[in-house]
């Protein structure tokens, strides 16, 4: 086996970690307003619940198996790749503790002071105990576990009080109270001196719980929280032509919260007897229990910071307001499409016009059908919306709902039925492929001739996620474009992959294949002498072919530039292996989101979007889709955003041939660049189409004024939601972005 630090492979799971340090130090850096380094704290805690779910999970199943599967870039067996995640995690987990004990002193500065129940004065016992006793004591369900009690089932993800008790009759037994349900988990208090109190509703509980048994009797007591694996996958047993699949994926959700125990964490000072008693209970390893002193629960950081919002007065403790910019007054997407192709960039500018264009096309007698695959959609989705009143408006609405979108299942099942209630098409994704595409396809009957109108995204169809991940949208109306994707419709419908198409990338059988021989051309340039570039953004890769091709490639004298948010398998700067790659991580205010693969410069260059990343399982297992994009003026823009995100100095890092991550500082003398607010100047006229012709100065000047108002000022947000709210299906976007 080659040498770890010889390799230019690195381990996946340890690619990801390195991810969430990057998020974490965050947390930390002072030049991030408060408030925010709270929320990064808060999104590495989260990061952290589903890596150990889906990732530390999916591992301790194969190592259930007779038959172990090797990491497919550095061949470590599922049991080594656990060894080497549990220190890494606690090392990590140690420096979350650190920047939160600081983000605590900060906050005190800030007149925000954490309640510390160890050290209460006489009124603040007095206020805290009458509190207990009258909102959380009675709706508090404890449970006891000896030999007439067996051991409760413990959630994922929710907090409990465990005790150890005694009594002359029964020896030593056990008590456990579940922390989770109908109370406030963050708890408030103004002082007369304008101050502010918080309080974990879990510390207050453990303060006083002795009181809930009898206190002679308690021995040994502590917090703790447990994480389940949550790796679960449709079993292709279960897939019956008679069953529904909504049903299976709905039994599927209810045997993902009964798996496997995967990670305790534990209060400071847990007593061993306890956590003996847990870890044999839950079956849970001794490395992988935790003890911190940050909080259990990430989630009520994002309370916090909420509550800091709330109170207002704290501009400076958060991100200078930047809504995405609004279109100008007139502007109609659907009309302006048949003119040029457009690009849409999120957050910097807004999803709405895409909504209206699709309530457009409900309306518009011409239009024969509106097909979009549909993976992660927010929980009162006005896209889907104007889908259902599409159909309600006689037209065929096709809609491909992919239903193992992680985390999302039930929002996705839930959608589907009203898809299907208002009169949609609905199928989902095939027996073997997830469906991960982000396409859209409008179909038009002028003069007797069918007229496609396309939409290729690298983003979900999302109004939350479009103000908070960027991505691009392209849409065309481009003849031979339209068919392709009608064909890709057709076959997705079907059960086929499509394997033939020019101008649209389609994974899983023309997507690694067209870039690998994009790559070769520019292989094939710098070994005649010629200039040759490659540069690739996208989110995680860990594809061998693909790692091996950019290896080729550095070895032929191409740079090979990549902007990988996190991910990565491939180390920079390797002599004789990868001395031409540079590879850069950009983690910052919005989460980047977008796939750019750009091959050559000047005339000769070739750019692509894409859904899919360089992991295997987006150029193997998932149908993705991307486009090339010809269009010069719109081929110039995907250019200009590559070539400002490699020139950030705020929020890049660049790795190290020893695939360590080290933060780019400005040149001396020289102003920051941060690519993604430097964005919202960029796409200030995104709206306009681009011309040769320079226009006159004068025009040109109020363009800009009237685009720079509005980013600055913030656009009221119109009631266009065509069904009442559905409750019920808030779900957490945080840290789906690097999926």
């Amino acid at each position: 086996m080659e040498n770890p630090s010889e390799s230019i492979f690195i381990n996946r799971e340890l690619s990801w970690l390195d991810f969430d340090s990057r998020v974490l130090a965050l947390a930390k850096e002072k030049s991030v307003p408060l408030a925010e380094r709270i929320k990064f704290a808060a999104i590495f805690g989260s990061n952290m619940d589903e890596f150990f779910m889906v990732r530390v999970g999916s591992l301790y199943d194969q190592t259930l198996l007779k038959n172990n599967k090797l990491d497919i870039v550095t061949h470590m067996t599922p049991s080594e790749q656990i060894a080497a995640i549990t220190p890494r995690v606690a090392e990590l987990q140690a420096k979350c503790d650190k920047y939160y004990q600081h983000l605590l002193s900060a906050l005190k500065e800030n007149k925000y002071i954490k309640v510390d129940f160890d050290h209460l004065d006489k009124q603040q016992e007095h206020y805290w105990k009458a509190y207990f006793t009258s909102e959380i004591l009675p709706i508090l369900s404890p449970q006891v576990v000896d030999q007439r009690h067996p051991f409760p089932f413990l959630r994922n993800k929710e907090i409990y009080y465990a005790a150890q008790l005694s009594s002359k009759n029964d020896g030593v037994y056990y008590g456990i109270i579940p922390l989770s349900g109908q109370f406030e988990q963050l708890l408030f208090i103004k002082n007369p001196d304008g101050t502010t109190s918080f309080a974990f509703a879990d510390e207050l509980i453990a303060h006083y719980a002795a009181s809930i048994f009898n206190k002679s009797t308690l021995q040994n007591a502590c917090l703790f929280r447990v994480t389940r694996n949550a790796d679960i996958t449709v079993d292709e047993g279960m897939m019956d032509h008679d069953v529904d699949f909504r049903d299976v994926m709905s039994e599927l959700l209810k045997k993902r919260r009964k798996l496997a125990a995967v990670r305790l964490q534990f209060w400071p000072e847990a007593p061993q007897e306890v956590v003996k008693f847990l870890r044999d209970k839950l079956v849970v390893p001794a490395d992988r229990c935790y003890t911190q002193t940050s909080p259990l629960d990430s989630g009520s950081l994002f309370k916090l910071a909420g509550r800091i919002s709330g109170d207002g007065g704290h501009t400076a403790l958060f991100y200078p307001a930047a809504k995405p910019m609004q279109a100008p007054a007139g502007y109609d997407l659907y009309t302006e499409v048949r003119k040029h192709d457009v690009l849409l960039a999120y957050p910097y500018q807004s999803i709405r016009p895409f909504i209206k264009m699709l309530l457009r096309a409900g309306a518009d007698p011409d239009v024969v059908s509106i097909k979009m695959t549909l993976y992660r959609m927010a929980s009162d989705s006005q896209i889907v919306n104007a889908l259902i009143a599409a159909a309600e408006n006689g037209k065929e609405v096709v809609a491909m709902v992919e239903l193992r979108a992680r985390f999302d299942e039930q929002n996705n099942i839930d959608w589907s039925k009203q898809l299907e209630d208002a009169g949609c098409t609905v199928f989902y994704g095939f027996d073997d492929y997830k469906v991960h595409s982000k396409l859209t396809l409008i179909t038009s009957r002028i003069n007797g001739q069918y007229k496609y109108l396309t939409q290729i995204g690298t983003g979900n169809y999302n109004e939350k996620t479009s103000e908070l991940y960027t991505d691009l949208s392209f849409i065309t109306t481009r003849q031979e474009i339209g068919e392709e994707a009608s064909a890709v419709f057709n076959n997705m419908a079907l059960q086929r992959l499509t394997s033939e198409a020019d101008t649209m990338l389609v994974a899983p059988l023309r997507f690694k294949t067209v870039l690998l021989e994009e790559m070769d051309r520019q292989i094939a340039l710098a070994m005649q002498g010629k200039p040759a570039s490659i540069i690739l953004k996208n989110n995680s890769i860990n594809d061998p072919q693909i790692i091996d091709k950019i290896s080729e490639a550095s070895c032929a004298g191409v740079r090979v530039d990549m902007i990988v948010r996190g991910i990565c398998c491939v180390r920079a700067g390797m002599p004789g292996r990868t001395e031409n790659v540079h590879i850069r991580s950009l983690v910052g205010r919005y989460l980047e989101h977008s796939r750019i693969y750009c091959f050559g410069s000047g005339e000769a260059t070739r750019i692509y979007i894409a859904s899919g990343d360089f992991l295997t399982r987006n150029t193997e297992r998932r149908v993705e889709v991307g486009v090339r994009v010809d269009d010069p003026a719109i081929a110039k823009k995907l250019r200009g955003i590559l070539d400002l995100q490699l020139r950030d100095t705020v929020n890049a890092r660049e790795m190290q041939p020893d695939g360590t991550y080290v933060k780019v500082r400005p040149a001396e003398g020289q102003p920051p660049v941060d690519s993604q607010m430097a964005m919202f100047g960029y796409f200030q006229n995104g709206f306009v189409q681009e011309t040769d012709k320079p226009e006159k100065p004068k025009a040109e000047s109020k363009l800009k004024a009237a685009a720079v108002k509005a980013a600055v000022k913030p656009v009221p947000r119109q009631r266009a939601a065509l069904r009442p709210k559905r409750a019920g299906l808030l779900q957490s976007l945080f840290g789906r972005g690097k999926k």
